[in-house]
């Protein structure tokens, strides 16, 4: 049986009465919501906990996995698109890339109404009738809660007031400063290793799926490693501490966790792909939290909308181009038997099955006749690769089976014929012929209505724990071929890519590096090539999952991802004006158009940010805090640039 995570309509801002002589007015209703009622057993605590557990799907968070509602995969793909491994469809280019930020009068993520509400929780905690130890365990909770916001506060701004009570009107606290950025990392650190200790082991009173230990060890692996990694490239100092905690803490879940799902789709990569797929993760090895979607309670779209032409999420050739190939070597690297670029069928042969489910590979199949979608093979053999690979689509006249089959169908059922599909209109559709499906599958129930989907959502996982293990580990100066067999190469053996061989790279295993750029060094400095390929690992494992936009600011990497004219498929300029399309000129850095001088090349999607003499500027690693806010408080300071 599914266990359910949502969340009860509780009134979290809850208004005291008010106080009067009368003896009969000292008395609170028994019905009544105040927090003498609210805050008083270990059951009331429970119930108003609930309602925290909105932070996985805040909507002030920028990385929101297993967000439901109709257009949620555009929202849980947000952050690697404003890191440049994805585009939306349409529009004017990545916001970073051509400098469309705007100034923020208000919003920005500048909220701390969820502080506020997990403050109210911990505020009533040593008035209620509980016990020592049941008061440690809701303390516990909400410090999680608390630390987990305040992560992301942190990663927006650096800088940010630390309230640990819940304030009045006339509270001075209100009107400070911003408190400088390790003050505030330390307290969330300080927190969550006291959660970690005092947490109770509570499943038969709490439920299953509900924050525990291994929770707040899955945030303590997360936070050690981005502050950590933060304070080192931001040149900050004191890193050493926070990726120690990194590592300490990810062991342990190491130890708890020590199996991958393996999927039940037979099809390469399937543990991977089925990550997003599956009706109860609560089944599934390696989850440590999950988003719990039940039919007629909570349903979900996510699965759906990527079966209609208003899914606009798409893969650019720079982020395909970062996939290896399965005997584990870069695309460029001697030896790595990379097909080329030419057609799509050529650029997925032999690559990380990841790509796979990421990505729809490329086949084409005839239609047939008949009141359901029929079809058959081409008479061409290669049409048929990928079919042969992720698994033929028998049941188009049956809905409702399987996990990513080929061909495709949209929402109702109709025949996708054909991969790549060009386009901005119809369903199935994008520019770049890079179409995402993270979370399409066959089985889920799709109809013209976007809340019908109930596969579970994946929130806190082992994968990305071995990823921050080994990441964290390099920059301790510890890692070694044993660091890479117990975390990079786990997930490799998983997807089917040859593991890797620590001494086997070396500053030309691949010659497209990526650099980062320290304060003031505007021609950048490429990475260590044993760190890039562990970077690597973490993009590819982590794609669609909203991680980038973090990392690629705390590595200091934004203007290698960013900084680049993002193109689509090589095509003959013959076959792009056949699809409406033109191709990209690498000379102007603009669409070659239909008289330009290009025969062949990659299809055009949007300008070159840099010969447009945009691009990302520093500021941008930092966000603005809002211009009202400063004139509500004036000892709120900027953020540099801004």
């Amino acid at each position: 049986m599914k266990k359910i995570i949502y969340s009860l309509m509780i009134m979290a801002g809850l208004v005291a009465m008010p106080g009067c002589n009368d003896d009969f007015m000292e008395h609170s209703p028994k019905d009544s919501l105040t927090e003498e009622t609210v805050f008083s057993t270990y059951s009331t605590f429970k119930t108003y906990a609930w309602g925290l557990y909105n932070v996985f799907t805040n909507g002030n968070m920028l990385r929101r996995p297993g967000t439901g509602g109709s257009y949620a995969s555009a929202v849980s793909y947000q952050g690697d698109i404003n890191a440049g491994y994805l585009m939306r469809r349409l529009g004017s280019g990545n916001s970073y890339a051509f400098q469309t930020i705007t100034d923020a009068a208000s919003g920005n993520g500048w909220n701390f109404s969820f502080v506020r509400n997990a403050n109210l929780m911990l505020d009533n905690i040593d008035n209620s009738s509980m016990s020592d130890v049941d008061k440690e365990h809701w303390r516990s909770v909400g410090y999680f809660f608390r630390a987990y916001y305040y992560m992301e506060l942190i990663a927006r701004f650096g800088d940010v007031p630390w309230v640990d009570q819940v304030l009045q009107e006339d509270s001075p606290e209100a009107y400070g400063p911003r408190v400088d950025r390790k003050t505030v990392a330390d307290k969330v650190l300080e927190r969550l290793q006291w959660a970690e200790q005092n947490i109770g082991n509570f499943t038969s009173q709490d439920g299953d799926n509900t924050i525990n230990q291994d929770c707040v060890r899955a945030v303590i692996s997360r936070f050690g490693l981005r502050e950590g990694t933060w304070r080192k490239y931001h040149e900050l100092g004191d890193a050493e501490k926070y990726l120690q905690e990194c590592v300490r803490a990810s062991e342990l879940l190491m130890a708890a966790y020590p199996t991958l799902y393996t999927g039940t789709d037979g099809q390469p990569g399937a543990g991977y792909g089925e990550m997003w797929t599956t009706e109860d993760l609560g089944q599934v090895p390696g989850i440590i939290l999950y988003k719990s979607y039940v039919k007629d309670i909570n349903p979900m779209g996510m699965s759906y909308i990527e079966h209609t032409s208003s899914h606009y999420v798409e893969m650019n050739q720079n982020t395909v181009d970062l996939y290896l190939m399965k005997n584990g070597k870069p695309i460029l690297a001697d030896g790595s038997g990379y097909h080329g670029n030419k057609d799509m069928y050529a650029v997925f042969r032999d690559r990380d099955p990841r790509l796979y489910h990421t990505v729809i590979p490329p086949y084409k199949v005839k239609s047939g006749k008949g009141d359901y979608p029929t079809w058959s093979y081409t008479d061409n053999p290669a049409d048929r690769e990928y079919i042969d690979i992720m698994g033929a689509n028998e049941s188009c006249s049956n809905p409702g089976v399987g996990m990513k089959r080929l061909p495709g169908q949209n929402w109702s059922a109709s025949l996708v014929p054909e991969i790549p599909r060009l386009g901005t209109g119809a369903f199935v559709t994008c520019r770049s012929g890079y179409y995402v499906w993270k979370n399409w599958d066959n089985w889920e129930t799709n109809f013209n209505n976007g809340n019908l989907n109930t596969a579970d959502k994946p929130i806190f996982k082992i994968e990305e724990v071995l990823l921050n293990e080994a990441e964290a580990k390099f920059e301790l100066g510890v890692f070694d071929q044993g660091v890479a067999d117990k975390t990079i190469n786990k997930l490799r053996d998983r997807a089917g890519v040859v593991k890797m061989v620590v001494a086997d790279i070396n500053d030309s295993f691949d010659p497209n590096r990526g650099k980062y750029y320290p304060k003031g060094n505007e021609s950048g400095i490429l990475v260590d090539p044993v760190l890039w390929e562990i970077r690597r690992e973490r993009i590819i494992e982590l794609m669609g999952e909203g991680f980038g936009i973090y990392d690629i600011r705390r590595w200091r990497m934004a203007p290698w991802f960013l900084n680049r004219p993002a193109t689509g498929l090589w095509m003959s300029k013959e076959e792009a004006m056949k699809n409406n399309m033109t191709l990209y000129n690498p000379e102007t850095g603009y669409s070659d158009g239909t008289d330009g001088s290009l025969t062949e090349g990659n299809l055009y999607l949007f300008n070159d940010p840099l010969k447009e003499g945009k691009g990302w500027l520093d500021k941008y690693y930092l966000y603005q805090v809002p211009t009202t806010e400063i004139l509500l408080n004036p000892e709120l300071e900027q953020n540099p640039g801004w």
